[in-house]
């Protein structure tokens, strides 16, 4: 489980850090910088999957996306981090030294650390890049230096992944690439969901929602379809989930009570596409280490804020949840039951589910946490130097 991610010099985040909980809910008004933690979570992410440089490029490039405000020491510079209680890891982007290359725009991965244990210390750093050059610490604790110079545009943990050699490294690729993230579920007239469509055994819902279908067939098939079936009688009184699997085509309708047929994907409101949408997420077969959700609550109507709470606390039990949110009645719901262990689905008594609310709010253009009274007042971190 993650406990601390740290930002720096990205939009609106000029220096934060965050501890996470099991079940962590940020809210915060319009413009407080909720969507760019979001960004900057997905940008981390990305860092896996070698595609960090490529990320930045579609938000404009690395001048788009520095913080906009005063910068003490004058250094163009975008840091992301997070920690765990076993390992660690940040990197630190700047502007490319090569001004005729025609990927000027292209930002530079100055420095990279993944260190053991939740705090970057000097003794605990197992690998770490300087510019092109890379070392990493063998079996005794000795720096070796690889022989290979890395490129700018290429991450440590992407070029240097042998589960023997450099386990460290390999170990925070994997946990980067097993995180997920949901904030724009497809539900208008044309979205693929409401149709019936070829599809395959499918334990992780697509971004997008698409493949909705035969998702939640995985998920009745593979897994435990009680949980499922509880999710959708609580949210629409009673409800239950017809799935249609003929000759490799997917297909849903929801069977509702005083209703004489079943109303099919198509005839679904938005609303209701995209809970099951997120039932589908929250219960997936294979589970993620860390899943985000930005703005579950969109096009929900306010019935189903309670319903949509008792899902994710029970999806908190087995992955470590983080959710931005503008509801007001969906975080009091969260926090409520993950601060008192309260709460239950469909009847059934809910375990506790640590919980922390991260409040945002905006001071001169920079977000910050409510309640925090300065720098020191936030966790521990300290970033590498270039």
């Amino acid at each position: 489980m993650l406990s601390t991610v740290a930002v720096a010099g990205y939009r609106s985040l000029r220096q934060l850090v965050l501890e996470l909980d099991q079940l962590t809910v940020v809210t915060g008004p319009n413009g407080s910088g909720k969507s760019n933690l979001y960004r900057s979570l997905r940008l981390l992410a990305a860092c896996g999957q070698g595609q960090v440089i490529g990320a930045l490029a579609q938000e404009g490039g690395l001048a788009s996306s520095l913080w906009a405000g005063p910068r003490g020491s004058g250094r163009v510079a975008l840091q992301l981090g997070f920690a765990a209680d076993d390992v660690g890891y940040q990197l630190d982007l700047g502007l490319p030294q090569d001004e005729g290359s025609p990927f000027q725009r292209d930002p530079e991965i100055k420095t990279e650390a993944v260190w053991a244990g939740p705090l970057l210390r000097p003794g605990t750093v197992q690998a770490e890049r300087r510019g092109p050059h890379l070392r990493t610490r063998d079996d005794a604790g000795r720096w070796e230096d690889r022989a290979s110079r890395l490129a700018p545009y290429e991450s440590m943990i992407d070029e240097l992944v042998d589960p023997v050699a450099t386990p460290e490294l390999h170990a925070v690729r994997r946990l980067l690439r097993g995180w997920r993230f949901y904030d724009h579920f497809r539900t208008d007239p044309g979205a693929p969901a409401r149709e019936v469509r070829p599809g395959t055994r499918t334990p992780v819902l697509a971004p997008t929602g698409d493949d909705l279908a035969a998702a939640l067939t995985t998920i009745e098939a593979m897994g435990d379809p009680e949980p499922l079936e509880r999710a959708v009688a609580d949210a629409f009184d009673g409800a239950r989930l017809r799935l249609s699997a003929v000759d490799g085509r997917f297909g849903l309708a929801l069977e509702q009570p005083g209703l004489e047929r079943p109303l099919a994907a198509a005839e679904l409101s938005d609303g209701t596409l995209r809970y099951l949408m997120v039932v589908a997420a929250l219960l997936s077969p294979r589970p993620p280490s860390l899943l985000v959700l930005n703005e579950p609550e969109a096009n929900l109507h306010p019935s189903m804020l309670a319903p949509l709470a008792r899902l994710v606390r029970a999806a908190a039990a087995t992955t470590q949840l983080v959710v931005v949110t503008h509801a007001e009645a969906l975080a009091e719901a969260l926090l409520d039951a993950g601060g008192h262990g309260g709460g239950a689905v469909a009847g059934r008594a809910e375990a506790p589910v640590p919980t922390t609310h991260v409040e945002l709010t905006k001071d001169l253009g920079e977000t910050v946490v409510v309640g925090r009274e300065g720098r020191l007042d936030q966790p521990a971190w300290s970033w590498t130097s270039r």
